[in-house]
């Protein structure tokens, strides 16, 4: 295994851990708001925190918060790529293929960037505009 598959197998292994740590400390965190009991239910607006307000609205919390774990962690991820890519150009020697490869792992790092963002914006306004009108 080349030192380079390492280094992307421990990234990808960072990043499902810190992915499980975050939704493990998120979590208490939107049942708290759920009920409208401790510090968290600070976060909560309008007059929806303890009211019972219904199943659907504690669902679209949950998807909502499941979603902008899962794009942090891609947005995450593609961060590290561009690092990866621009150690890759550093390293690279002159060498034409490696110079490729890096140039390469830098534009797919800042595509997925942009989509993970473009995703983010797009996710959040659906999830506010439309299953909050109602």
């Amino acid at each position: 295994m080349k030192i380079t598959e390492k280094i992307k197998m421990a990234v990808m292994g960072l990043a499902a851990v810190a992915t499980l740590g975050s939704a493990a400390l998120i979590a208490p965190n939107a049942n708290a708001a759920q009920d409208g009991y401790g510090a968290a239910s600070k976060w909560t607006t309008g007059s929806s925190a303890g009211t019972g307000s219904g199943q659907g609205s504690d669902l679209m919390t949950i998807l909502q918060l499941i979603i902008n774990v899962a794009l942090g962690v891609i947005g995450f991820v593609a961060v590290v790529m561009i690092i990866m890519g621009g150690i890759q150009y550093t390293t690279s020697s002159g060498d034409a293929a490696k110079v490729t490869k890096a140039k390469n792992t830098i534009l797919y790092g800042v595509v997925g960037l942009v989509i993970a963002l473009l995703a983010f914006a797009i996710v959040n306004f659906i999830l506010s505009n439309v299953f909050n009108a109602q």
